[in-house]
């Protein structure tokens, strides 16, 4: 036992390093996570004093946890049996399938990340890129049921979405978003599963990918996570108000526990005088699908360009983005009120609820006239169809009208001055020309507000 052995110093430094790495991971380590984790829960303890909706436990839970959680679920449990014997295989082989893509959906939250980078990166951002304006605001969403799951449905305009509601919102609660396949990219997707988002394949057709998402789904809204959704499923390509897809709405009503908490859906709706992937979205509607060569690389090379103009003092904002909040519903009254209309009517009345919603802003107003213009109009002629729209509408479109000036010449004069910015209009003796180019895009900004004058011919 008291024998001397000789061994290389190499060896020396591995056996000395192994044991370090055994005694930091047995010792150190869960004293560390310790100390952090108490300091993460007296800061959260602090911040929900403050926040109308807390974060719930669910979502402030270890990533390790919720995935072990999430794969050992009886229905996910079931659901590796049945891919076993549909495919031929082990039934290991498919758990490990199962934890793969748990692995891929569950987030991995961080208040400090959320509140203290995102909301004032989001805030920033949106302030240089806009005027913002929070238009209505239903009085009732404050006096929701503190122990009811709220989740906030949405149109989808722009990937300037997501950053325009996490901002807005960031009084109310911290929101959990579903995102696709463009967000998957290092180190942008540990940044957006840090902000409380989860990734969806949305083209995945496979039953065991299916419900391993639907149970996450589930989970996540019995256990009170603020939950934000497109239930269009994608970026609208025409720019109006698109027909629901099933999809998550569909496991947020039907994965939630009979005896579970009620879901309290809120139309939020959004709408810009300038949405930065609008050529690529007429592109992809005119070709006939919903591929295109860009998703979240176009705003950020658009704001890596906006710097750049900033720098050369020649930078201007880029119109209004607005966004009302409507009535909530609540799932159970829905249920109760209309007890045959499952999952189908609910989307439709969100839907219709989140049109009636969109905000009326001067460049689609602009747009709409001159689309429907037989002809080049004038000035005059803008004005007084613009101010035919305006008659028609419930609620004030933002202007920053000068003094004694009519609200339609200041919608007319501020939508003209960004259309012309972009040379999408010029003005040749004194009437205003589109170019057969510009037109779709025209086109596209018109359709977002269409349908609040569907039944108005005048307009």
């Amino acid at each position: 036992m008291a024998q001397t052995v000789e061994m290389p110093l190499w060896a020396l430094i591995l056996l000395m390093a192994f044991a370090a790495v055994t005694f930091a991971s047995h010792f150190l380590f869960p004293s560390v996570r310790w100390f952090f984790r108490r300091r993460m829960e007296r800061a959260v303890a602090r911040l929900n004093q403050r926040l109308e909706r807390p974060i719930e436990p669910f979502k402030l839970a270890r990533r390790h946890d919720m995935i072990q959680r999430l794969i050992y679920d009886p229905e996910v449990l079931r659901a590796v049996s049945a891919e076993a014997q549909a495919d031929g295989i082990p039934e290991n082989v498919a758990f490990e399938r199962a934890r793969r893509y748990a692995r891929e959906i569950v987030p991995s939250f961080s208040a400090s990340l959320y509140f203290g980078f995102a909301i004032r990166a989001a805030r920033l951002l949106s302030r240089a890129l806009y005027r913002v304006r929070l238009g209505h605001f239903d009085d009732r969403l404050a006096e929701l049921d503190r122990d009811a799951t709220v989740v906030f449905v949405m149109n989808h305009r722009s990937n300037m979405d997501y950053v325009l509601v996490t901002w807005l919102a960031a009084e109310r609660s911290a929101l959990s978003y579903a995102v696709g396949e463009w967000a998957r990219v290092w180190p942008l997707s540990r940044m957006i599963r840090a902000m409380g988002a989860y990734f969806i394949r949305r083209r995945s057709r496979g039953a065991l990918y299916r419900r391993v998402l639907a149970r996450y789904v589930g989970l996540a809204t019995d256990g009170g996570v603020t939950q934000a959704v497109f239930p269009e499923g994608g970026l609208s390509l025409s720019g109006g108000v698109q027909p629901p897809k099933m999809g998550l709405l569909k496991y947020l009503v039907e994965e939630r526990s009979a005896e579970g908490r009620d879901v309290v859906f809120v139309p939020v709706a959004l709408n810009y005088d300038r949405v930065f992937e609008d050529r690529l979205l007429v592109a992809a509607g005119a070709s006939g699908g919903r591929r295109f060569p860009a998703r979240i690389s176009v705003i950020a090379r658009f704001v890596l360009w906006q710097g750049w103009l900033r720098l050369r003092g020649r930078y201007h904002r880029h119109g209004h983005a607005a966004v009302n909040f409507g009535a909530p519903l609540s799932l159970a009254a829905f249920r109760r009120d209309h007890p045959a209309a499952g999952v189908e009517g609910l989307a439709e009345t969100l839907m219709a609820r989140i049109g009636a919603e969109v905000p009326v802003l001067p460049v689609p107003l602009v747009a709409r006239a001159l689309v429907m213009a037989a002809e080049p109009p004038d000035r005059a002629a803008l004005e007084a169809h613009v101010a035919r729209m305006l008659a028609l509408l419930s609620r004030p479109v933002p202007h920053d009208a000068a003094e004694n000036e009519p609200e339609a010449a200041a919608v007319v004069r501020f939508g003209l001055q960004v259309l012309e910015r972009r040379g999408m209009v010029e003005a040749r003796a004194g009437r205003f020309h589109l170019s057969a180019q510009d037109r779709p895009v025209l086109a596209f900004y018109a359709a977002s507000i269409a349908h609040h004058f569907r039944d108005c011919s005048e307009a």
